[in-house]
């Protein structure tokens, strides 16, 4: 008897949509873990969201842990990628910082449901957020914190312990995904985002650098 090809975890039936691709998949489940969060987010509302059947998401991930792991892993390293880059573009601390902070506000206004993530994820012990830094956290701020030492030695930045410099760097960025409120506040729902991003990067910077 000749071998029958194995059907794919997930895969329609014929006249039925197919599966999205992968990059799809991801972007799609991480949209709902951003709205829902984790607990909120059930596999049942994946499948439904992915269009999939119900017992996709098992099949081809084996949990929905190590779906969310997927979905965050792939956004994350490359804002983890594009910051780095910023710390490399220059050997002036000052500069270095500025391009550290206007990547970190551009990531968050261009990709706000990885920022709505983290700062749901921020606000409870998980194994989540101890994958979200030792992942993403932790290695920009050991690159980024011997900028940040010099900067406090040389007295520009105010002398406070690290983590300090770090929340007063990223907090502001939350607001960039905050569009129902901002909309109320006088942002006009067209306006360019990524110039919003600079604006604010370049007040953080001004409020922080002497």
């Amino acid at each position: 008897m000749r071998d029958c090809p194995r059907r794919r975890p997930g895969r329609r039936t014929a006249g039925q949509p197919a599966v999205p691709d992968e990059a799809e998949i991801l972007s799609q489940g991480l949209r709902a873990f951003a709205e829902l969060g984790y607990d909120g987010t059930s596999v049942r509302e994946l499948a439904k969201r992915l269009d999939v059947s119900h017992n996709f998401v098992n099949d081809r991930y084996g949990s929905k842990a190590a779906f969310w792991r997927a979905a965050v892993h792939g956004a994350l390293n490359q804002i983890k990628t594009d910051i780095e880059a910023a710390i490399a573009q220059s050997t002036e601390d000052e500069c270095r910082l500025g391009n550290v902070v206007r990547a970190f506000y551009r990531a968050a206004a261009q990709q706000p449901d990885v920022n709505r993530l983290m700062a749901d994820e921020s606000n409870r012990e998980s194994e989540r957020i101890d994958f979200l830094h030792s992942m993403y956290l932790e290695p920009v701020l050991t690159t980024l914190e011997p900028t940040l030492h010099r900067l406090v030695q040389a007295g520009r930045l105010p002398d406070v312990p690290v983590h300090v410099l770090f929340l007063a760097l990223t907090g502001p960025a939350i607001a960039l995904t905050q569009g129902p409120l901002t909309h109320r506040l006088g942002r006009a729902p067209d306006a360019d985002i990524t110039r919003d991003a600079d604006a604010l990067a370049e007040l953080v910077l001004l409020g922080l650098l002497r």
